[in-house]
This record gives C-alpha cells, sequence and structure tokens, in this order.
C-alpha cells in the first residue's frame, strides 16, 4: 500500500497542496465537532473529570475520555481505509488519499453517533449502556485513525495485514471485543458472542 500516485512538481506546488490538504482536514473536524454538538454529544466525559486512558472497555467511561481500548479498532480503521483508497484510488497522491482517510472516518464518527446506530448496539451487542461517543473522544479516534494510515503506509500490504490480524487477536483476548467482532455484532449479532462478552468479571 505504498504505491499512491506521487506526482513530481516544485517545492512550491508540494506547500500549496499541503496547505490545501490542511484546510481540508480542518473542516472535516470542524464539521464532526458542530454535528456531533447537534447530535447531543457532550464534550468530554459527564463524569466530570477527564483521562487520558480508560482500560475498562465495558464501563459507562469507555468511549469518554481520548483513548481506550477502541482506541486499536479505530487506527485498524485506517489500516482498512489505506487499503480502500489503495485499491480503487491508486491514482491521487499520498496527500489527497490522506484526506480522503480521514474524511472517511468523520463520515463513520457520524454515524456512529447517530440514535439509530446508538440503539442498534444497545440493542444487538454487549453495550448495554452505550450512549455514544464524547466529542474529545470521537476527535481522537480520527487522529487514530490518521495513525493508522501512515502505519500501513509505512509497512506495506503483507506487514499491515499481518498488523491487523495481530490487533484483533490481542484485542480479543484482553478485551473480548475487537473490530472484527464489533462489525459482526453490529450487523448480525450472535447470542453465544454476546454472552461470551457479557461475561468479563462475573
Amino acid at each position: 500500500m505504498n504505491d499512491f500516485s506521487d506526482p513530481s512538481g516544485s517545492s512550491k506546488t508540494r506547500y500549496v497542496t499541503a496547505g490545501y490538504a490542511l484546510v481540508a482536514i480542518a473542516v472535516l473536524l470542524v464539521v464532526q465537532i458542530f454535528v456531533l454538538r447537534w447530535q447531543g454529544r457532550v464534550a468530554w466525559c459527564a463524569c466530570g473529570g477527564g483521562s487520558v486512558w480508560v482500560g475498562d472497555s465495558w464501563s459507562s467511561h469507555n468511549s469518554q475520555h481520548v483513548l481506550d481500548p477502541y482506541t486499536f479498532s479505530h487506527i485498524l480503521h485506517g489500516v482498512l481505509f489505506c487499503g480502500v483508497i489503495w485499491l480503487f484510488l491508486r491514482k491521487i497522491s499520498v496527500v489527497w488519499a490522506f484526506v480522503v482517510c480521514v474524511a472517511m472516518e468523520v463520515f463513520w464518527e457520524i454515524l456512529e453517533n447517530s440514535t439509530f446506530i446508538i440503539n442498534r448496539y444497545r440493542e444487538a451487542t454487549a453495550a448495554l449502556g452505550y450512549t455514544g461517543d464524547s466529542i474529545v473522544n470521537s476527535v481522537s479516534d480520527v487522529a487514530c485513525c490518521a495513525a493508522g494510515f501512515v502505519i500501513a503506509r509505512y509497512l506495506g500490504l503483507r506487514r499491515s495485514l499481518l498488523f491487523f490480524a495481530v490487533t484483533e487477536i490481542i484485542m480479543a483476548i484482553l478485551y473480548r471485543d475487537n473490530l472484527t467482532l464489533n462489525v459482526l455484532m453490529l450487523l448480525c449479532p450472535i447470542e453465544a458472542i454476546k454472552q461470551w462478552q457479557m461475561a468479563v468479571g462475573a
């Protein structure tokens, strides 16, 4: 995933392109924050405190602070999006591929925090108390996705696939959840998996 088009040009042209890309990303983040606020998401955890990391993936603090176990899933979003863009948009430059990746994650964050998806999580998965992400957590998820894109670009296809698989296995062992299970339970919930996940700490 390291053969996106990289058109030659003067340093000035490259700086202008990077400037436009930064503006595009800034606009995407502003739109994300505005829509999340309109959807009723809180700026930070409703508990009134703020933490950089929360390790309990099943507590009410999950998805409310900067980083949590699902941070790793959002890094994998970036790996996946890099692969999708590599497959279908190889002609665009790396800079604009990065912007497209950020746009895809912003779209997902807005969709994920819609009433429909929140209710779907509560009804079909073990996330019974899920009320949506805080704005800080959601913006952090976008940053982690962007990091995943950079990681995939650096690792290339084969090592990215290995990185993806290892991360999924570790998450399943430590947290009884990962990106694959998250998507599966959202689209086609399996009661046995739900009960296995809910048995954490029982």
